[in-house]
């Protein structure tokens, strides 16, 4: 959401100066591009891997728990940070190399790190949960005082509202719980944008090469629609069996700042899968620039094409705030690190856990898949069209497991099967390509190909576990509440979610 900000009201004048600075900034990466500013990755470039993992609190009885202000100074770590909700923390995991075994150091670090911040958050009463949408949020956990204490997102919360001009509506019809079943449908009204809080991610960073981000960025778009489907995690909201991935919708009516009437008119959606394929990053820019208006119109005296003059790097702070309110599913990520710059590419369609091997699996699917297609000699984005990709996130998001999702050189394939045939291998050689040891890419696509075989992602156990537990005569709030005592002691146990057994 870019830095923190204070400001509460903001005139013309600061909307004019702040297009005005975005439209430079534009410029200045326009510049940059063309003089090789960027830092110098080499060819091919070695990876960093950095991630952003999003967790839930909840109480002894399994509810969240609004205390991330009070967890926080207990967990006393500058990893960990707060997010929208009182019911949120978020950890930020240092990027490294992702070569050799550097990765199952990583899966070490970042186990004993959760594990540390658990104890910590366990002297308050409160406990972490990693699930990509805590099942026993209700309506009224959306309630605008429930936003975390931070000025930037109650700022955020005021400007997305007055562009609305109205209140939001969350309308979301699911997929059957079990083949007796109807499909239930949600439909919530809501003063704040405290939905998108329940929508808890984890978000991988690939910093690439310049002349390499456009292969890259469309290489993720393409893969988003497997990704989700063979990944979910979040398959209820306040009470309501809803998509497999539920983040996905959630997300995008969750921060719409239009009316009914702009959606009728087009206008595109701060929440955006995209559009068409790209040719440079720029191009990514360009359409910030062009498309949305300014949610938080903060502004520097900074210009930037002055210190591009000066022979010094720009921060953008404009820019960057800005691209941080346009909720692209595959961002692109301008930064600053010891006066240079460089680019990333920040994917952000994947739910947080189910467990620490799980979210590395996904990671390292993620990473190998897209370094694959990339170094095709025929670039899959050649070969299907972008409302393809977009279709395939849409229905890997809704059926999971059982959705029908479009592939070159296949045609309509359910998402298990492609990944087993055609992804793995793929994601196999991209691996080895990035230099990723033998044992480590073992290690974590057995975990994607026994999802496959099993056909049990995260959403999968849970929708089992809760319609066993109806079954067996609890009541919806019971099912979740016990489905959500099992899956976090499941969770610290540590096991793949494939592995796990349902009640």
């Amino acid at each position: 959401m870019g830095e923190d900000v204070s400001r509460q009201q903001f005139t013309g004048a600061d909307r004019v100066r702040f297009r005005s600075q975005v439209s430079r900034g534009t410029e200045a990466i326009a510049r940059m591009l063309v003089e090789g500013l960027f830092t110098d990755h080499g060819r091919p470039p070695k990876p960093l891997l950095g991630m952003e993992v999003e967790l839930n609190l909840i109480d002894a009885a399994g509810n969240p728990a609004m205390a991330n202000a009070a967890v926080l100074d207990v967990i006393a770590d500058p990893d960990y940070q707060t997010e929208l909700g009182q019911f949120n923390v978020e950890i930020n995991v240092a990027p490294r190399p992702f070569v050799g075994a550097d990765t199952i150091g990583l899966e070490q670090a970042l186990r004993g790190s959760l594990n540390r911040a658990e104890a910590a958050a366990a002297t308050t009463g409160n406990h972490l949960v990693m699930i990509g949408m805590l099942p026993t949020l209700r309506d009224e956990h959306f309630r605008h005082h429930w936003i975390s204490a931070n000025p930037r997102y109650d700022l955020l919360n005021e400007q997305i509202f007055a562009a609305r001009g109205e209140d939001l509506e969350l309308d979301i019809t699911g997929v059957e719980l079990a083949d007796d079943r109807d499909r239930e449908h949600l439909r919530v009204t809501t003063d704040s944008i405290l939905p998108e809080a329940a929508c808890t991610s984890l978000q991988l960073h690939l910093r690439v090469a310049p002349e390499d981000f456009a292969a890259h960025w469309n290489a993720a778009q393409a893969v988003s629609g497997v990704q989700v489907a063979i990944a979910g995690n979040s398959p209820f909201l306040a009470g309501k069996a809803l998509w497999h991935e539920t983040r996905i919708p959630v997300f995008e009516q969750a921060t719409d700042t239009r009316p009914l009437e702009l959606k009728n008119q087009g206008v595109r959606p701060r929440v955006w899968f995209g559009e068409r394929w790209i040719n440079t990053i720029f191009d990514l820019f360009e359409e910030n620039t062009r498309y949305f208006p300014a949610l938080l119109p903060v502004s520097t005296d900074v210009d930037p094409l002055a210190v591009l003059d000066a022979g010094g790097i720009p921060e953008l702070d404009e820019l960057r705030l800005h691209n941080g309110t346009v909720y692209r599913w595959n961002r692109p990520v301008y930064d600053v690190v010891d006066g240079r710059a460089h680019l990333r590419v920040e994917n952000r369609v994947l739910p947080a856990g189910p467990t620490v091997i799980d979210i590395m699996a996904n990671a390292a699917f993620y990473y190998g898949v897209v370094r694959g297609l990339v170094d095709s000699e025929q670039p899959v984005w050649s070969q299907m069209s972008f409302d393809a990709a977009r279709e395939n996130l849409a229905a890997g998001a809704h059926w999971g497991m059982r959705a029908q999702l479009y592939w070159p050189d296949i045609g309509w394939v359910r998402p298990d099967e492609l990944t087993l045939r055609k992804l793995l291998p793929l994601a196999e050689r991209g691996l080895t390509s990035f230099g990723v040891s033998e044992k480590t890419r073992r290690r974590y696509l057995e975990v994607i190909r026994g999802r496959c075989l099993t056909q049990q992602t995260g959403s999968v156990w849970q929708r089992r576990a809760v319609a066993a537990r109806e079954r067996a005569g609890d009541s919806r709030a019971q099912a979740l509440h016990g489905m959500l005592t099992d899956y976090t002691v499941l969770m610290h146990e540590g096991e793949p979610v494939h592995t796990w057994p349902t009640p």
